[in-house]
């Protein structure tokens, strides 16, 4: 079901002159088409950042997208390896290998309905006397022609999936300890012996922040497979690198931090090698303020994300989204106070009001030199109010 027929849980009051500009433009065309794409989302504290990631994540799903959310105060962002096996583990690798064995069944010229619940294909087959040499020989052909001879998918991924996919299948047999043992790899379980691999004619390299890439390349061409129009990946609280505080779990030494700039500068550079790839990171101002420690403080990344013409217009098409320009120029009295309303609908708060229009003006007067972002002004109006 699309977005524009399901009901958002998430209020779009306001941002929507951008999600449903990305909605149509990335995820219904470009992304789905077989692009991929780097979006950079920045603001004050309280622009709205968070809200606007999931809010776009309920879109991608709603877009029949595989969709990953996490913040760089739990994963560590300076080594690709950590990023893709949480992009892994969201994704749910079986999920989208049972769509993919679907396709497998349907060139066998079988329908997949007719199967009963529960039953492995190959069961299938021997109930109705089709399970012969010569059709056991056709499936590992088209596992072959699924997997092995896509030239988008690592070599040691796509045999990986194929036998992973025949496990579903029911042929060929892959004991479950085996099958265990492949998913580890898959998520790179530093304790997975490459010699037990060996055993099953396997012979891979263990995933590293220098493989990993390819790794994520691969599936998001076997979450396509399985009928996904793609992978949307949103990150947020990027600041986190320039973090002081004491109290954060994870701190970024410099050598991390530029380790991390670095690791974003090669998923720029490899990108147009990928498909159906949607990442957008987000972050406070700081991050772009901060000259000693922030993006700027690197510069083989800043050349890549910075924009050269900044226009009067907010564009829509940019790489680098400043949702405080975006609400300067989209935010007009009506508009806050259509999103102060749904702000109270969606909290089912019968005690909280809508601001009125003269105090939505005063808040556009407020956002032009105060520290917080319009989202946030709203919300601590409303709070006022709501205790006067």
């Amino acid at each position: 079901m699309s977005e524009s027929n399901q009901p958002s849980a998430i209020s779009s009051c306001g941002i929507d002159f951008l999600t449903d500009f990305w909605r149509d433009k990335y995820l219904r065309e470009y992304i789905r088409d077989g692009g991929s794409k780097i979006k950079f989302v920045t603001g004050r504290s309280g622009s709205g950042k968070t809200h606007f990631l999931r809010l776009m994540n309920e879109i991608a799903q709603g877009e029949h997208y595989k969709t990953v959310h996490f913040s760089a105060k739990d994963i560590w962002m300076h080594d690709f390896r950590e990023i893709y096996v949480e992009i892994l583990r969201q994704c749910d690798i079986m999920d989208c290998l049972n769509a993919a064995s679907l396709c497998v069944i349907r060139e066998m010229g079988y329908d997949p309905a007719e199967i009963p619940n529960g039953m492995k294909f190959i069961d299938y087959l021997s109930q109705n006397g089709s399970a012969d040499p010569v059709t056991r020989r056709e499936i590992r052909s088209q596992l072959r022609s699924l997997f092995l001879d896509d030239p988008l998918l690592d070599n040691n991924f796509a045999l990986a999936c194929s036998m992973l996919t025949g496990s579903i299948l029911g042929y060929p047999i892959l004991e479950e300890q085996n099958k265990e043992l492949l998913l580890l790899w898959l998520q790179s379980d530093r304790n997975v012996k490459l010699s037990q691999l060996r055993a099953l004619g396997f012979y891979p390299a263990k995933i590293t922040r220098y493989n990993a890439r390819n790794m994520l390349r691969s599936l998001a061409e076997v979450i396509h497979m399985g009928g996904y129009s793609g992978l949307f990946v949103a990150i947020d609280d990027m600041e986190m690198l320039i973090s002081r505080t004491s109290l954060e779990t994870v701190r970024y030494t410099k050598m991390k931090r530029d380790d991390t700039y670095e690791s974003i500068r090669q998923l720029i550079d490899d990108i147009d090698s990928m498909h159906h790839i949607f990442f957008v990171y987000a972050f406070d101002r700081e991050l772009i303020d901060n000259e000693n420690a922030g993006l700027k403080s690197y510069q083989a990344l800043w050349m890549r994300i910075q924009n050269e013409i900044v226009g009067e217009r907010f564009n829509r098409f940019s790489d680098m989204v400043d949702l405080d320009r975006l609400a300067a120029q989209e935010y007009t009295p009506e508009v806050i106070v259509a999103i102060s309303q749904s702000l109270v609908d969606h909290r089912q708060n019968r005690t909280m009001t809508p601001l009125d229009e003269e105090s939505a003006k005063s808040l556009i007067i407020q956002a032009r030199t105060g520290n917080a972002g319009m989202a946030q002004l709203i919300l601590n109006a409303m709070e006022v109010e709501n205790h006067e």
